[in-house]
C-alpha cells in the first residue's frame, strides 16, 4: 500500500501548492522535484548509492553486494515509492562524505583479503560493464568520456575495467576525484513550493536568513583505480586526509582484482562554485546525444507525410460514402429495390452488418481493458508533459500509471459491459464480463512477471520483487481495480443501450470468395500507425535499456494524438472496404486493423535487441528483454485495437443509420 499512500500524499501536495499559489504574494515556484535545499559552509553532506546497472544483463545488484566500504552507522535503506520498488531501486547510504566548499582528499577504508567468491565476483561485474549509481542532494553523478573525438556523458561510473585483449587481469576502481558545483545563494524574495523524497516545504520571506548559503547544481567524478600500500593505509581511520593523487595511466599502477588482494578505497573532492541555478541544475542531464537535430528533423518530416497521407485517403474516402448515400436516397423505392439486385457492395450487407461476432465476449473484455490502458497513457503523458513527473522525482512516473490504471477500472467495466449489453441485448452475464475484464490483462501481465521474477530471484537481483510488493499488488488489484470495474459495469447496465439502426437476418448472408485473404490486409493496415511511432520508440527504448533519461513528453503527447488520428483513419477505411466486398464480418477485423501495429512494434524491439543491444548477453538477459516487449506489445495492441474498433463501430452505426429502409 506504499504506493497508495505516496500518491495520496502527492495529490495532498499539489492541493496545497494551487492553494498558496492564490493566496501567497511569492514571486516564484519551483514544481516538481526535489525540495530546494541551502547548505552552510562546511556542513556534512553524504551520497547516496542506488542498485549497480548494466546494459549488458539488465539485471540490477545491490551496491553492498560487492566488498565496498560500509558507512560508520551502517547500512540504511531509503525510503521508497511503488514505481522505485519495480524498476530495482534500492537506495541505501554511502561512507562519501561532502563538506561544503571544503576541499579535501580522504581515506575510507582497506578491505581485508578478497577471498575466491567476492574477487571472482568483482571479476564478472567488471566484464559485465556493471556501473556504480550514486547520487549527491537528489542529482545522479556524471562522468565524461571522449570518444572519437566526441565528449560523451554518462551518468554512473564503472565498477572497475579489463585490460587489452590477450590479458586476463581486470582492475577496480578505488579512487573517486568528486568535483561539485555549486551555487551561492543570497536569500532573495522568493517563496519556494518543493515536493520530492525529502518531503515537501515552503520557504518565506522570514526563514530568508536560513536560506542563505549554498545550493548543489552539479555531480561529476573522474574514476580511478589506484595501487595503494594496504598495510600502511591500514593504520588510518575514516575520513583521516590523504595526500592527493593523478590518475595512473600504466597499469602497474592501478588496482588490480586478485584473491587475497586488499583494496585501499579514498576520494577527492573539490567544490567549485557556478553560475547554473537550482531550477536548471537537470538541464545537463536531459540534453541529447550529438546529432538529436538530425531525429527530430526525421521525427517531424515522418509525421507531416503521414499525417498528409492519411488526410488524402480519408478525404476520398467521404466523398466516395457521400456520393453512395445521396444516390441511394435519391432513388424511390421501386429503384431501389432494383438497385439493390443489380448493385453489389455495402448495401448489400445491411441484414447482417450488426450481426454478432465470434467470440463476443473476448472482444468486449478487449475493447475494455483497452480503453483502460488508452485512458491511463494519455492522463500520465499529459501529466508529464506539464511537468508533474520530472526526473528528479524517482519512480513518480511508474507509481502515477499504476495509480491511474487502478482507478481507470470503472471506465473499462462501462464500456466493456454497455458493448456486451449492445451485442447481446440484454444484461444477463454482465457480471461475468466484468470480471473478465478486471482480470484479462492485470493476469496476463501477473503471470509473464511472475516468470520473469522467479528469473531475477534466482539470480539474487534487486529487480526482483519482494514477496511483500507481490502481495501489496494483488491487495491493490483485488481491493481497488476489480471493485471500480464492477462498479463500472453495473454502470454499463444502467447506460441507455445503443440501438442498432437495421434489423439482423435470421439466416446470415455467404460472403463471396476473395482472391486474397482479408487477414493479410489488415496485417498491412499497422503498418501506416506503425510509421508514426518508430522513431519515438527508439527514443523510448533506448531510455528503458540503456539507462538515458527520457523527457521530450511534449513531442510524446503530439505522437500520441497523430497515433490515435491514424489509427481511427486507417480502421474505418478498412472496414469499409471490407464491407464493400460484401464481408460483414468487419468488428474483429476494425480491431486488429489498428491493433496488427503493435506486431511491429514486438519486431522492431526484437531487430533492437539484435542492432542496438548487442553487448546484451546470456540467455536471461534476452529473456527478460524479449518478456517485457512482449508486455508493452500487448498493451499498445489493446490501446491501439480500441480506437480503431470505437471509431469503426460508430462510423458502421452512422452509415446505415443514413439509409432508408424499409
Amino acid at each position: 500500500m506504499a504506493g497508495v499512500l505516496h500518491s495520496s500524499c502527492f495529490m495532498a501536495q499539489l492541493f496545497w501548492v494551487a492553494l498558496l499559489l492564490v493566496v501567497s504574494p511569492g514571486n516564484a515556484f519551483y514544481l516538481p522535484g526535489s525540495y530546494m535545499h541551502t547548505y552552510s559552509q562546511g556542513e556534512p553532506i553524504f551520497a547516496k548509492v542506488n542498485s549497480l546497472t548494466s546494459i549488458e544483463t539488465e539485471m540490477p545488484f545491490s551496491f553492498y553486494s560487492l566488498p565496498y566500504c560500509h558507512p560508520q552507522g551502517g547500512i540504511k535503506k531509503s525510503a521508497e515509492n511503488l514505481g522505485e520498488l519495480l524498476m530495482g531501486d534500492q537506495i541505501d547510504n554511502s561512507p562519501y562524505r561532502f563538506r561544503v566548499n571544503v576541499n579535501e582528499s580522504l581515506f575510507l577504508c582497506t578491505t581485508k583479503g578478497l577471498n575466491e567468491n567476492d574477487a571472482k565476483l568483482l571479476k564478472q561485474r567488471t566484464r559485465d560493464l556493471y556501473q556504480v549509481n550514486m547520487m549527491l542532494d537528489n542529482l545522479p553523478v556524471m562522468r565524461f568520456t571522449e570518444q572519437n573525438g566526441v565528449t560523451v556523458q554518462w551518468t554512473g561510473f564503472p565498477v572497475g575495467y579489463t585490460t587489452p585483449a590477450g590479458s586476463s587481469e581486470d582492475y577496480i576502481i578505488n579512487h573517486l576525484k568528486f568535483k561539485v558545483l555549486v551555487h551561492e545563494y543570497e536569500g532573495s524574495n522568493v517563496e519556494i513550493i518543493g515536493t520530492g523524497e525529502e518531503g515537501s516545504g515552503v520557504i518565506s520571506e522570514l526563514d530568508k536568513k536560513g536560506m542563505s548559503g549554498y545550493q548543489i547544481v552539479g555531480f561529476e567524478v573522474v574514476p580511478c583505480s589506484v595501487k595503494r600500500n594496504a598495510e600502511a593505509f591500514s593504520k588510518l581511520n575514516m575520513y583521516d586526509s590523504i595526500d592527493p593523487v593523478d590518475c595512473p595511466v600504466e597499469l602497474q599502477k592501478s588496482q588490480v582484482i586478485r584473491q587475497q588482494e586488499r583494496i585501499t578505497f579514498t576520494y577527492d573532492v573539490e567544490f567549485v562554485k557556478s553560475n547554473i541555478r537550482w531550477p536548471s541544475r537537470w538541464d545537463a542531464y536531459l540534453k541529447m546525444e550529438a546529432g538529436a537535430k538530425v531525429h527530430w528533423f526525421s521525427i517531424m518530416n515522418s509525421l507531416m507525410v503521414i499525417l498528409f497521407l492519411a488526410g488524402i485517403v480519408f478525404v476520398i474516402f467521404l466523398r466516395t460514402v457521400r456520393r453512395d448515400l445521396t444516390r441511394y436516397e435519391e432513388l424511390d423505392k421501386e429503384a431501389q429495390a432494383q438497385m439493390n439486385e443489380e448493385l453489389s457492395g455495402w448495401k448489400l450487407v445491411v441484414g447482417d452488418v450488426f450481426r454478432e461476432p465470434s467470440c463476443s465476449k473476448l472482444l468486449c473484455i478487449m475493447i475494455g481493458d483497452g480503453v483502460q490502458i488508452l485512458g491511463m497513457a494519455i492522463v500520465t503523458i499529459v501529466f508529464s508533459t506539464l511537468g508533474f513527473m520530472s526526473p528528479a522525482s524517482r519512480g513518480m512516473l511508474l507509481t502515477g500509471m499504476i495509480v491511474l490504471y487502478l482507478v481507470l477500472g470503472i471506465a473499462a467495466g462501462y464500456v466493456s459491459v454497455r458493448f456486451w449489453r449492445t451485442i447481446k441485448g440484454t444484461s444477463e452475464g454482465w457480471r461475468s464480463v466484468s470480471w473478465s475484464t478486471a482480470c484479462f490483462f492485470p493476469g496476463i501481465m501477473f503471470m509473464v512477471l511472475t516468470v520473469l521474477n522467479f528469473v531475477l530471484w534466482r539470480n539474487k537481483s534487486t529487480g526482483a520483487l519482494p514477496i511483500s510488493l507481490f502481495f501489496t499488488l494483488l491487495a491493490l488489484w483485488f481491493c481497488i481495480s476489480v471493485p471500480l470495474t464492477l462498479v463500472g459495469g453495473f454502470l454499463g447496465t444502467r447506460a441507455e443501450q445503443i440501438e442498432f439502426p437495421v434489423r439482423t437476418n435470421q439466416i446470415p448472408r455467404e460472403i463471396p470468395a476473395r482472391k486474397y485473404p482479408s487477414w493479410l490486409l489488415v496485417l498491412g493496415a499497422g503498418t501506416l500507425p506503425f510509421g508514426t511511432l518508430f522513431i519515438e520508440l527508439f527514443f523510448i527504448l533506448s531510455s528503458i535499456w540503456l539507462g538515458r533519461f527520457y523527457y521530450v513528453f511534449g513531442f510524446l503527447l503530439i505522437v500520441l494524438l497523430l497515433l490515435v488520428v491514424v489509427c481511427a483513419e486507417v480502421s474505418v477505411v478498412l472496414t469499409y472496404m471490407n464491407l464493400c466486398v460484401e464481408d460483414w464480418r468487419w468488428w474483429w477485423k476494425a480491431f486488429f486493423a489498428s491493433g496488427s501495429v503493435a506486431l511491429y512494434v514486438f519486431l522492431y524491439s526484437i531487430n533492437y535487441l539484435v542492432f542496438d543491444l548487442r553487448s546484451l548477453s546470456g540467455p536471461v538477459s534476452a529473456m527478460l528483454y524479449v518478456g517485457y516487449s512482449f508486455l508493452m506489445a500487448f498493451a499498445i495492441m489493446l490501446a491501439t485495437g480500441t480506437i480503431g474498433f470505437l471509431t469503426s463501430f460508430t462510423f458502421v452505426h452512422y452509415l446505415f443509420s443514413s439509409v432508408k429502409i424499409d
